[in-house]
């Protein structure tokens, strides 16, 4: 079984100094994606949407656009000598080895609808040679709640109406006990979907959308598992950061690695994990 990615070798030969730099500039990143967000949340008739696909209904907005531009314009002032991987305007490649993995609005059909379970993600990635590499620091951030959720350098730990906590998973249990989630039933193709339906079936409780706020809760110690497939770069890197400086495990459905994105069986611990990715392999 694969272990962790996000290890404190990852970076220990980051100084102190640079990691708290590092910090800092992702909290600058959350604080004006939310400025952009919030700008256009639960505005009076909705809010329209463009779809980047002609056979599905893949929403992005005035928003989703808004809050990238406004991530790079801090990068490009802080830090123009890291790499991007965003999901509204693309890659631009960097040569400091590190690039910033940037999801604007993970959950845009939550936002559109007004509901306060998407979020915005943004990790930073060390990069394997000219390839996107695992993630050292990740934040989920829900605007509307006020909550964000830190992981990485040797931090774990959520600020947000209830105050500054440290995040944790939750202890091993049966699947028998475990609560489960997933952002849509239809999951991927028709057998990933099938796989899925027999972890659902032992498991005490399963529960559908939240998108990004599902891992956090897996941070959070609140649930056991999230299970998806046909994700991207920008929609895993942060979760595996924020949940693996928790104490949880974040790989693909065989146990890999799962940074850029794919199948994700994200669990609280190695012992659920295991008993999970059982089942998924049938």
């Amino acid at each position: 079984m694969t272990q962790p990615h996000t290890t404190p070798s990852a970076h220990a030969a980051l100084s102190a100094v640079l990691q708290a730099e590092l910090i800092d500039v992702a909290q600058a990143l959350a604080d004006v994606a939310r400025v952009e967000t919030l700008r256009h949340f639960r505005t009076e008739g909705g809010l329209s949407a463009d779809s980047k696909e002609t056979a599905r209904f893949d929403p992005v907005t005035v928003a989703d656009r808004a809050a990238e531009a406004a991530m790079r314009e801090i990068l490009a002032e802080r830090r123009p000598q890291d790499g991007i991987y965003g999901e509204e305007y693309g890659v631009t490649v960097g040569s400091s080895g590190f690039s910033w993995v940037l999801d604007p609005i993970d959950g845009t059909r939550g936002y559109m609808s007004g509901t306060p379970t998407w979020g915005v993600l943004i990790a930073l990635a060390h990069n394997t040679g000219a390839d996107l590499g695992a993630p050292v620091l990740g934040i989920i951030d829900q605007p509307y709640i006020g909550e964000r959720f830190l992981g990485g350098f040797g931090q774990a730990e959520t600020t947000g109406p209830m105050g500054l906590r440290p995040l944790r998973t939750r202890a091993a249990r049966p699947l028998s006990d475990a609560i489960l989630y997933t952002t849509f039933p239809e999951v991927g193709t028709p057998a990933e979907g099938a796989a899925f339906a027999r972890l659902a079936a032992q498991a005490k409780l399963t529960r559908y959308g939240t998108d990004c706020y599902a891992y956090a809760l897996i941070a959070a110690g609140q649930i056991d598992l999230v299970v998806e497939a046909g994700l991207q770069p920008y929609d895993v890197q942060a979760p595996i950061a924020v949940i693996e400086a928790a104490g949880g495990i974040v790989t693909d459905w065989q146990g890999g690695p799962a940074h850029l994105g794919g199948q994700v069986l994200a669990a609280a611990n190695a012992q659920i994990h295991a008993a999970a990715l059982a089942v998924l392999n049938g």
